[in-house]
């Protein structure tokens, strides 16, 4: 029974990502308001009733979606910290994952502008928000606590930082992905990075 049940737990887990892949394929080529649970249901060859089961309700399929999308954002930035050691070239990383190029914004970035729309007026996905958002600090919060174990930067005002830095990359990257004229991801990255260096105190 163990085995059965197993199995039948593994086969729903696939299904799953299935649909959070569809999801986050179509938020992000139509955007959340034009995309239907069914839409999602037609792109994996399931009932719009298997949706519903599995998430709830089409903003939880949003969140759950972003989610999904960012487990590769976060396997290779957590790659990238086994590999480079040095604070600023930690930090310089960072920036790179985060920017994406003024012609190519990747789909996890779609999926986070529908969200936080949709968090400005639903409860329940401003709190997926909030969650969402303390991971990305957690993450910046322990590179330079890192940095500072390593005798690179003294003393630094962590929690302070992470906020500060954190919406300065959320606002750079919408500048980037809308095309400004003014704030290309080059000049995003510059200003990204002197922030960094000056507040953390790095050489």
């Amino acid at each position: 029974m163990t085995d059965v049940k197993q199995q039948a737990e593994a086969v729903a887990d696939v299904r799953r990502d299935q649909m959070l892949a569809a999801a986050a394929r179509l938020i992000a080529e139509r955007g959340f308001s034009d995309t239907r649970i069914a839409d999602v249901a037609a792109r994996v060859g399931a009932s719009p009733a298997l949706v519903i089961y599995y998430f709830g309700t089409k903003d939880s399929l949003l969140t759950e979606a972003l989610r999904w999308s960012e487990r590769s954002f976060y396997a290779a930035v957590e790659e990238m910290l086994q590999e480079t050691t040095a604070l600023r070239a930690r930090i310089e990383n960072l920036v790179d994952a985060c920017l994406p190029a003024s012609q190519d914004v990747p789909d996890d970035w779609g999926l986070w502008f529908d969200l936080w729309a949709q968090a400005f007026r639903h409860p329940e996905v401003k709190k997926d928000r909030a969650q969402l958002d303390d991971q990305w600090r957690a993450l910046i919060a322990r590179v330079v606590e890192a940095g500072e174990a390593a005798g690179e930067i003294e003393a630094p005002d962590v929690e302070g930082f992470t906020v500060m830095w954190a919406a300065l990359l959320d606002g750079l990257v919408v500048q980037v992905a809308l095309d400004d004229p003014v704030v290309d991801r080059g000049m995003a990255k510059r200003v990204a990075l002197a922030v960094a260096v000056k507040e953390l105190g790095l050489s």
